[in-house]
């Protein structure tokens, strides 16, 4: 048996997924609503990257701001339509609005992030500011005469 710290937000974090799943079965526009993008965030080396999936979106109808340290990526498709008329049996690609926004640390520089798109993903890297890095500290033993290194 392990035992796991019991975290009440993520019993409201799982029921709130819930219930957007249920609503947007209830939209009858085939997906026509703003909805989150994809995200991976993750730390290589002194850089935090993030990969966002915008499939199908065109590199020019991307919208990437930093603002307040927050950063907000907006891009939108378009319903396509092939002039046949039709009923869709199935229907799960989606059109409409995309939209996330995220917090960026504060030992980011954003002012040196980078940014590239390839096979329907957005790559976005903010190496973290100088001044902002962790640094080891020497520790001083007065009388001794000993200087001791911090392992952190």
């Amino acid at each position: 048996m392990t035992l796991m710290r019991w975290d009440p937000f993520t019993e409201l974090r799982r029921m709130e997924e819930n219930m957007n799943r249920l609503w947007r079965g209830f939209t009858s526009d085939g997906g026509n609503e703003a909805w989150a993008l994809p995200l991976d965030v993750m730390e290589e080396g002194d850089n935090i990257v993030i990969h966002a999936s915008v499939p199908g979106v065109k590199p020019e109808n991307i919208n990437v701001m930093v603002e307040n340290n927050v950063l907000t990526i907006r891009a939108e498709t378009k319903e396509e339509k092939e002039g046949k008329e039709g009923d869709y049996l199935m229907r799960e690609r989606r059109f409409g609005s995309f939209y996330r926004s995220l917090r960026l640390p504060d030992t980011v520089d954003t002012e040196r992030a980078k940014t590239t798109y390839e096979n329907g993903v957005l790559k976005l890297s903010f190496p973290k500011m100088e001044s902002k890095k962790a640094k080891q500290l020497k520790v001083n033993v007065p009388n001794e005469g000993k200087v001791l290194e911090s392992k952190e």
